[in-house]
């Protein structure tokens, strides 16, 4: 299985460039995205329903603050963004998110999420905060490993996402082991994992977003947010598509 998968990798990756995200800016990262899992809750809900129901959950930086911020964090703009990529797909994104919490925090909600909102996918978020609170890094893969295998036992797809990245805050935190923990849960539950440090300091490096200012204003906060929502609704979708070709090479 793993070996059909890799090879479905390869063909997304060589079609994927021509279904960036649509901003130019947000494309530059589009390399750095890709589904190296497939989703088949998501696929089948699109097939056999018509309808997605997501949820979002993270800390802080999944919101942003001010007037209309709601509207213009990445949970909305991926259900905007989704929307209108699929019309005839009845999607939804709820949002369970609140600042300064742990993942092992954010676990606790997962058994709730699950009966309550029923989603087909769950997009977790974490890191940050585990990083701030020196919260043992094998403590927090486990718990990462766990609530996977909780989500999926659920009826859930899950794609992991790392923690921001900021040119302040980069050197005062110890983030490796956090972002080596997701990634290694990734490969063993065979999850999607947006890798969302990566996309945000290759922005910074190349000069497409500056950070600094971002942190200070809205709109080009908004800007980022808008990004990722593209970005993450291209891993959604590359996620659908090598699910789709899995069954396909297996019938």
């Amino acid at each position: 299985m793993r070996e059909v998968t890799a090879i479905l990798v390869a063909v997304l990756t060589c079609v994927g460039v021509a279904h960036a995200a649509e901003s130019a800016d947000c494309a530059v990262a589009s390399p750095l995205v890709h589904a190296d899992y497939p989703l088949p809750r998501v696929a089948a809900a699109l097939d056999r329903e018509r309808r997605l129901t997501i949820a979002v959950v993270g800390a802080g930086s999944s919101t942003l603050g001010g007037a209309g911020g709601a509207a213009l964090a990445y949970p909305a703009r991926l259900e905007a963004v989704l929307a209108q990529r699929w019309p005839d797909i009845a999607t939804r994104v709820v949002v369970g998110v609140r600042p300064g919490r742990t993942g092992a925090e954010m676990a606790e909600t997962f058994g709730k999420i699950l009966t309550d909102e029923k989603p087909t996918l769950v997009v977790w978020q974490s890191g940050t905060v585990d990083a701030i609170k020196d919260v043992d890094p094998e403590d927090y893969r486990l718990t990462l490993d766990e609530g996977v295998e909780q989500l999926q036992a659920g009826g859930a797809d899950v794609v992991l996402m790392n923690m921001q990245y900021s040119p302040r805050t980069e050197s005062m935190i110890a983030i490796n082991a956090y972002a080596d923990g997701m990634r290694m849960v990734s490969q063993q539950r065979e999850v999607p994992l947006l890798d969302r440090f990566a996309i945000m300091k290759q922005w910074s490096e190349l000069g497409v977003f500056d950070f600094f200012v971002a942190t200070r204003k809205l709109e080009p906060a908004a800007r980022i947010h808008d990004c990722i929502a593209q970005l993450l609704a291209d891993l959604v979708r590359d996620g659908v598509k090598l699910s789709r070709a899995q069954q396909k090479a297996n019938k």
